[in-house]
């Protein structure tokens, strides 16, 4: 069983506590390996290291940077079995999922070396005679970043990716749940020759590490995805010490499908919106919102296509793997009570195994039942029936989460109305709502966060914007 030290100043490093978690296969309950625990020292070891680096690194030429990302996605392209494996093992994702998480990432990084060349500032025409007026782009410094366990390897590549992109050093703190996958993109970059302090993975308590990296005055900017509870409460700490913060947090995906929907193939959308990856997924399409006249042939459907998806073990040609929390099998089955207890149907589903929940469909859901509003982050999916289109939109909007939403319908009317007036981040039209690309602004709004992922986005982010002025002759004061 390996055994993984922190990554800190370009080393491999004990913690310097001694501290040591196991870390375990979903799918079967076994260790799966060990990793070592940062402690407040450990921190202070990296943020120093990252601010130490940055002093170099971020005076680098475009070019430069550029290079080290294209040889991570080389490097990644030629070990891509390698990580699918450990995303299988530690983190229970379907091998289908593993594949494109990590083909993504290849992608990614080759996007990220684009936006070296990108970051761009502009000229502003000036109302004094003879000054020269434009602004500049610079990095921040040090980035920290603390990532979830659902899409490990993406969330966090894409965080690194353009902070480095962008100039800036990083302190990575992967989930405790899956932090192998994070400590493999140090190997990475370790192995292409990334300058030492650059980047720093430090898995650990939220209360130790999270809450220093959220404090220190040296860390320029915390970028977070996880639920929206932690979420909140370090946007507080944030805000007490002026620290810039992104946040991606939960969701209550909404899919409006309308009279005129192909039927078959919104059913199709909205199971790879909720069963994919066991619906542990920010974006999942937990809530469908169907027009009466289609709304019983479509719920016969998609019980019927539910009933088909394949559930186990994950080296297994499955589409549901386990979930990776067993405890969270408690949360489904209370929120399945709780709607049937209100007047909901079960049409399919409501059973499991140990970790493995089979994908639920409840039809007849309504604003007093639990599921209605609370992220179930698991195979569990609500329809909802709507006299009209008017009244979808206003079931969507009726949620404390804003991140992502999808509508499906052929009518282009219908379709770009609902899109400007959906209180959502991302709206996406006849598809899922679990759809993402690297060069594209991702984030959401009200509990689902602030702040914008991808492309130029993450550039605007995570560089300081500023105004320079140069006066040619000489400027005319008052006195």
């Amino acid at each position: 069983m390996k055994e993984y030290l922190l990554f800190i100043d370009g080393k491999w490093t004990p913690s310097s506590s001694g501290e040591i978690q196991e870390d375990f296969n979903p799918a079967t309950g076994d260790v799966y390996a060990k990793f070592h625990v940062a402690g407040a020292a450990d921190v202070e070891h990296a943020i120093t290291a990252a601010q130490n680096a940055f002093q170099t690194w971020g005076e680098t030429l475009a070019d430069e940077r550029e290079a080290i990302l294209l040889k991570a996605a080389d490097a990644l392209e030629k070990r891509l079995p390698e990580f699918v494996d450990v995303l299988i093992d530690e983190s229970g994702s379907a091998m289908g999922k593993a594949m494109f998480e990590a083909s993504w990432v290849v992608k990614l990084f080759r996007s990220a070396a684009g936006e070296c060349r990108r970051i761009m500032g502009e000229s502003i025409p000036a109302d004094t005679p003879g000054l020269l007026s434009f602004t500049v782009r610079r990095p921040l410094g040090v980035i920290a970043g603390i990532t979830p366990f659902n899409f490990p390897f993406l969330l966090a590549a894409k965080k690194v990716a353009f902070a480095l992109a962008a100039g800036n050093t990083f302190i990575l703190k992967p989930t405790s749940v899956t932090p192998v996958i994070g400590l493999k993109i140090a190997e990475l970059f370790e192995e292409i020759g990334l300058p030492p302090g650059v980047l720093n993975i430090i898995p650990g308590s939220g209360r130790v590490v999270g809450e220093k990296l959220v404090t220190d005055p040296r860390i320029r900017l915390v970028t977070f995805t996880g639920s929206t509870a932690v979420g909140k409460h370090l946007a507080g700490l944030a805000g007490q010490h002026l620290k810039r913060i992104t946040l991606e947090m939960g969701g209550k995906g909404p899919l409006i499908i309308l009279r005129d929907a192909d039927l078959d193939y919104a059913v199709d959308a909205a199971c790879f919106g909720v069963f994919m990856h066991q619906g542990q997924i920010c974006m999942a399409g937990s809530k469908v919102i169907v027009e009466e006249p289609v709304y019983e042939e479509f719920c016969a459907k998609f019980a019927a296509k539910a009933k088909t998806i394949p559930v186990g073990n994950p080296r297994e040609q499955v589409v549901v793997g386990p979930l990776i929390d067993i405890r969270q099998v408690d949360v489904l089955n209370a929120h399945v009570e709780d709607a049937k207890a209100k007047g909901a149907r079960v049409l399919c589903g409501a059973v499991s195994d140990g970790p493995y929940y089979h994908p639920t469909v409840l039809a007849d859901v309504t604003g007093n039942m639990k599921v209605y509003d609370e992220e179930s982050f698991g195979p569990l999916v609500s329809v909802i029936k709507v006299a009209d289109s008017e009244e979808a939109l206003r079931i969507a909007n009726d949620t404390n989460y804003g991140l992502s939403a999808a509508v499906i319908t052929n009518d282009l009317q219908k379709a770009v109305n609902l899109s400007l007036r959906l209180q959502s981040g991302m709206v996406h039209v006849n598809s899922s709502t679990v759809y993402d690309e690297f060069h594209s602004p991702f984030g959401g709004i009200k509990d689902s966060g602030f702040g914008r992922e991808g492309g130029k986005w993450s550039m605007e982010e995570m560089t300081e914007l500023k105004w320079i002025t140069i006066q040619q002759g000489k400027r005319h004061f008052p006195f």
